[in-house]
């Protein structure tokens, strides 16, 4: 054959193998509401940047007539390309093909992809959709997921690990999503389940929906196991870019550094009067961080799980920071398990890939409770304390009001190793509330007392002014400096700037053992 007919040939076979599954598959995946995985990765990466791996991989398997089901590509496209300018390798299930099944050398595809991504120090990203584990290919399935699982594990504080669930993803396939960074979900077609409703019937009775066992609301709301819900693949992309431009490539860097276009010496004098005259009285602790941050952008994560406690991503004077803060409109903003381990692997993510946390702190204590206590909000709660406590990143608090017992020292406070602990003059830093702190040290005195409810007023306003304010801890230290709400942004700038070079070590050791 001439080299030119070898081309020609080379061409018709990469033609024929960018259609997947073939036509009728094609229409079947866009009857269903989703696109397929080159569209994807047309949506998510710049225009022409994408460069396929082993597009001619094809599965060994002989068993059950795999050999008649053979296709370029076996079900999955990986390779490289670039999300505005920034190189990151990517996977991206093809359920046109086999369903998306994932046989051993899908699996090889993928792992091979996730070492290339490891060594160049660059983001792995992951499109699922898939049937699960080829049934045909048996235990060489199985040990494929177990490759990538291996490798997400490695890879876990090396690289940004992102997955997006754009179709079903079940059995084992859920824990690859599990360990890697942030999960996004697509309302109506991302499905994630160990047991799919059918077998939850068989085994419990119960009688359940795909959606409300795993869709992208129950998993964002309810469980916890998914970060963004997205109305469509279109939004679900976006979120994606947005959330990679606040992240650095890998540990050994930092994030970029955004545009200037919001005067990091700015003013807000609204925050002179956002906190209520009620010290019980809630508000939105996102009017805080709106004024606060750079244009007033503030990517939430786990916008809709555990809504008491608001962890995300902005920049204040261009700067990538996370933020943590407590929602006093959602539970007076408590901490509690689901919280607490929200929060808590937040915080770790940061301190992974050097973004400063900012912590906006107005807590009344932890949620009391049997089914708290027994859901063992002692070990869930000390993962936030850990987890502060770990990081080495630049930390800055702002008690803004309540700050109580253990729940303020969880808060990234200076006890924990903060590095800058302002407050407001609104702060009240106490051991406890000061009606029940009244109630203890006053008992007897409101108890003997001729009239007994205005004693305890007046008791209460005692301890108020004594302990519930920031003056006390500013003159233990423990405060570093009080401050004008209004000047907030311009001393969060100022410290960020400050903090830039810091360098803390923690003793040596393989690897700590975080309260799981």
């Amino acid at each position: 054959m001439a080299t030119l007919d070898k081309v020609n040939a080379l061409l018709a076979r990469k033609a024929l193998h960018t259609q997947g599954g073939g036509e009728s598959k094609i229409a079947k995946q866009h009857e269903s509401g989703k696109k397929t995985a080159r569209e994807r990765l047309a949506m998510l990466l710049d225009s022409e940047s994408f460069v396929e791996l082993d597009a001619f991989t094809e599965t060994r398997s002989v068993e059950f007539d795999m050999q008649k089901k053979k296709i370029d590509g076996d079900g999955v496209v990986t390779g490289y390309g670039t999300v505005n300018g920034r190189l990151v390798y990517v996977s991206s299930q093809d359920f046109t093909v086999i369903g998306g099944s994932l046989g051993e050398m899908h699996a090889r595809k993928i792992t091979k992809a996730m070492d290339m991504a490891m060594k160049m120090g660059a983001p792995f990203l992951s499109i699922n959709d898939s049937g699960g584990a080829r049934i045909e290919e048996g235990i060489d399935a199985l040990a494929g997921f177990g490759d990538i699982f291996y490798r997400n594990t490695l890879a876990s504080g090396v690289i940004p690990q992102i997955s997006v669930i754009l179709g079903p993803c079940a059995g084992g396939a859920v824990y690859s999503p599990a360990i890697t960074d942030f999960v996004f979900m697509v309302d109506k077609t991302s499905h994630m389940f160990i047991t799919g409703p059918q077998v939850i019937k068989a085994v419990t009775g119960e009688d359940v929906t795909f959606e409300k066992l795993g869709g992208a609301r129950a998993h964002n709301a309810v469980s916890g196991v998914a970060h963004f819900e997205s109305a469509s693949e279109e939004e679900c992309f976006a979120q994606l870019k947005l959330l990679l431009s606040f992240l650095p490539d890998n540990n050994l860097e930092d994030p970029e550094f955004g545009e200037e276009t919001d005067d990091a010496n700015r003013l807000c004098p609204d925050l002179n009067v956002v906190i209520p005259d009620d010290p019980n009285k809630p508000y939105d602790m996102t009017s805080i961080i709106s004024s606060v941050v750079d244009q007033g952008a503030f990517l939430q994560v786990h916008s809709h799980f555990a809504q008491n406690i608001l962890v995300g991503f902005a920049r204040i004077g261009g700067k990538s920071v996370g933020i943590v803060a407590n929602q006093p409109n959602v539970s007076a903003g408590v901490l509690d398990v689901d919280s607490s381990d929200k929060a808590a692997r937040f915080v770790r993510f940061c301190d992974s890939f050097n973004v400063p946390l900012v912590t906006f702190t107005d807590v009344p204590g932890y949620l009391p409770g049997i089914k708290q206590e027994h859901s063992g909000i002692i070990r869930h709660g000390a993962k936030l304390l850990y987890a502060f406590s770990e990081a080495t990143v630049p930390k800055i608090n702002v008690v803004v009001r309540k700050a109580y017992g253990g729940a303020y020292i969880a808060m990234n406070s200076k006890h924990l190793g903060a590095d800058l602990v302002l407050a407001w003059p609104t702060a009240e830093i106490a051991v406890m509330g000061p009606d029940g702190a009244a109630n203890i040290i006053f008992k007897k005195e409101i108890g003997e007392a001729a009239d007994p409810i205005e004693t305890r007023k007046a008791k209460i306003e005692e301890y108020r002014d004594k302990f519930s304010n920031p003056f006390v801890a500013a003159a233990r230290g423990y405060v570093d400096d009080v401050i004008e709400p209004a000047t907030t942004r311009i001393r969060l700038s100022n410290a960020l700037e400050m903090l830039s070079g810091k360098r803390e070590t923690r003793p040596a050791k393989k690897h700590g053992n975080i309260p799981l």
